[in-house]
């Protein structure tokens, strides 16, 4: 179980992601540049206990139309081999010391853990409790057998994607599959949510406007479908 702690990063985590975010793909840019405000989102646990997993949702600007991103972020003690390219920054946490900040769809633990979560195996956890199911998060999977890390990583204009195999079902459905992790956030309707009638899984959650209206959105579907 993660252990929320009650202190400070130095630099904050909005203050890497203001640096970060307008060098994304999906970035939608502004005259006035980035204005965040953390409204959402949901943890988590790494097995092993080493790898913190949040996927935030900041807003940018005010207003109802503020635009409202997606970010899986990973938490780490030392750095991530090989993913330089996914560091967020690094930043002083209180208790934990130096913190490196990974774009977590290049993390394969908190890519794992994504797609637990995809199959039920799982819990979703509320952001900034301990130990705290989050059940505003849904998810879905009507595939078989398990789904295994991704071997690619492709940024489009509004999302990340991610192949991925589906093994060890007596039905398997075709690989690779495509995990579509959300960056700009739309809200839905309904339940269904922006999953799709053909997807194999999803999951669904919610977030803030600037002004407090409650939106809910997909943050992750899961197709046959190679963009």
């Amino acid at each position: 179980m993660a252990v929320i702690h009650r202190t400070t990063m130095n630099p904050g985590k909005l203050d890497l992601l203001t640096s970060w975010l307008p060098s994304r793909p999906w970035y939608v840019p502004t005259e006035r540049g980035p204005e965040l405000a953390k409204t959402g989102g949901f943890r988590l646990d790494d097995p092993q206990g080493e790898v913190g997993m949040e996927f935030m949702v900041v807003t940018d600007g005010p207003g109802d139309d503020a635009v409202a991103y997606h970010l899986p972020l990973s938490y780490r003690g030392a750095p991530l081999a090989g993913a330089e390219h996914a560091l967020v920054g690094t930043s002083e946490h209180g208790v934990l010391g130096r913190r490196w900040v990974y774009d977590g769809t290049h993390d394969p633990v908190l890519v794992a853990q994504l797609l637990a979560l995809v199959e039920g195996r799982a819990e979703p956890q509320a952001q900034s409790e301990s130990g705290t199911p989050d059940p505003t998060v849904t998810r879905h999977f009507s595939g078989r057998g398990g789904l295994s890390a991704p071997t690619t990583v492709a940024e489009g204009p509004d999302a990340t994607d991610l192949l991925v195999d589906a093994t060890g079902g007596p039905e398997p459905v075709a690989s690779p599959l495509t995990l579509t992790v959300k960056r700009v956030l739309r809200a839905e309707g309904s339940e269904a949510d922006g999953v799709s009638a053909g997807a194999l899984g999803g999951v669904v959650a919610g977030w803030r406007t600037p002004e407090g209206r409650e939106r809910r959105g997909a943050f992750a579907v899961l197709s046959e479908r190679v963009r």
